[in-house]
């Protein structure tokens, strides 16, 4: 499993075709208050239980707020044979810090 920077993910963002599946393993209370555009809520919790709903050949950047639940969730993806999986380094906590300073923090 690989991680990604929130530099990195910017650039990835910016310089891919691939359109990655930006995968918010956060609660609904937590991504109302903020969150990376185009991604898709997905709670921690409902992760096993819709995994066959996930896109087997799209790569998935899996966050959270520091990026513990995520690399979490990375790993149990790539042990489900998804390819390629990436965890955002530091969560949506660095990336407000390091690349949207107008996104909300809590």
């Amino acid at each position: 499993m690989r991680e990604l920077s929130p530099q990195e993910l910017q650039e990835y963002l910016q310089n891919t075709d691939a359109e990655p599946l930006l995968l918010d393993v956060r609660e609904p209370a937590e991504f109302e208050i903020c969150h990376i555009d185009g991604s898709q809520l997905l709670p921690m919790g409902k992760v096993a239980a819709s995994v066959d709903e996930l896109p087997q050949q799209r790569p998935i950047v899996v966050i959270c707020h520091h990026g513990m639940r995520s690399y979490s969730i990375a790993r149990y993806l790539e042990q489900q044979g998804f390819e390629p999986v990436f965890n955002l380094r530091g969560g949506l906590d660095a990336w407000a810090r390091m690349v949207d300073l107008d996104m909300p923090t809590y």
